[in-house]
């Protein structure tokens, strides 16, 4: 059964892709954030992808139109209660998201399901929240959500075959690929990736070769698409610092521990592309 109506929560670079992919996939889509200035410019940048799209001809400017008719701004939770699923896509903090799932629990209907795209929360614990956590998943988009195939479908332990199999339907109508993966920390792609984003930063701490370099070996050497550093930078330096903190504290295993150069670097606000100043210079 196609979802028809979508919420999501959070209008930050994640939160605006994944309304802007559910929207192109037919979805009306209740944008929410507690920041007016936030929504404003998730709706410009949602633009903004759309006429790219439209120039490279992948879609229409009929297309582009009817996307941003079924976008609706809102800064009251209670006008995401009826939707089919919500998903949510705030700051990785367990503090911010066990206040937010649940409010969310009780101003939705009892059938809507609940999913986070977060980084590297355990699912389960997030589902314990709720009164609902047969109808809590996790939707890990990757970034940038428009252009990424990815979806890991996370299932925590109290997830129903039912929810699992909406979500990862979803997946599909939004023309990605699901994976589904289970609740264990940093789930397959943070398990993997950030430990390796880590060395790469004790790599230029410990001075072996500038960022530049370092870099450069992964992409001509590995053929990866964009150096670790360079990657760090576009996830933001604080999301990369918490999904550590959260692999170090849950699996109490040193090799997780994370660079103090990336400890200095978000105390210092340099956090990336988002403030203009990371490992590069925006």
């Amino acid at each position: 059964m196609k979802i028809e109506q979508a919420g999501v929560v959070g209008a930050g670079t994640m939160g605006h892709g994944i309304a802007q992919v559910l929207a192109q996939s037919g979805c009306e889509v209740q944008l929410y954030d507690v920041s007016a200035a936030a929504l404003d410019s998730a709706m410009a940048k949602i633009d903004l992808s759309l006429a790219r799209l439209c120039q490279k001809g992948v879609i229409s400017s009929e297309q582009r139109a009817q996307t941003l008719t079924r976008l609706i701004p809102c800064s009251r939770l209670d006008a995401l209660a009826h939707c089919r699923i919500v998903i949510e896509a705030v700051s990785e903090n367990s503090e911010i998201k066990h206040a937010l799932f649940s409010e969310l629990d009780q101003q939705c209907d009892p059938a809507t399901i609940l999913a986070s795209n977060t980084s590297a929360i355990p699912l389960t614990r997030i589902a314990a929240w709720t009164q609902r956590a047969d109808r809590v998943i996790g939707m890990h988009f990757m970034n940038p959500v428009p252009l990424m195939a990815l979806v890991e479908v996370v299932r925590a332990l109290q997830t129903s075959d039912a929810t699992w199999k909406i979500v990862s339907d979803l997946a599909r109508q939004l023309g990605k690929t699901p994976v589904t993966v289970r609740d264990a920390p940093g789930f397959v792609s943070n398990r993997i990736l950030m430990p390796m984003i880590n060395e790469a930063v004790f790599t230029l701490y410990e001075g072996v070769a500038d960022a530049a370099g370092i870099d450069s070996v992964m992409q001509l050497g590995m053929h990866h698409p964009m150096g670790p550093l360079a990657l760090a930078d576009l996830i933001g330096l604080d999301t990369c610092l918490a999904i550590m903190d959260v692999l170090y504290q849950s699996l109490r295993d040193s090799k997780y521990r994370a660079c103090p150069l990336l400890i200095q670097m978000v105390e210092a606000g340099h956090l990336g592309r988002k403030s203009g100043q990371g490992f590069y210079q925006y």
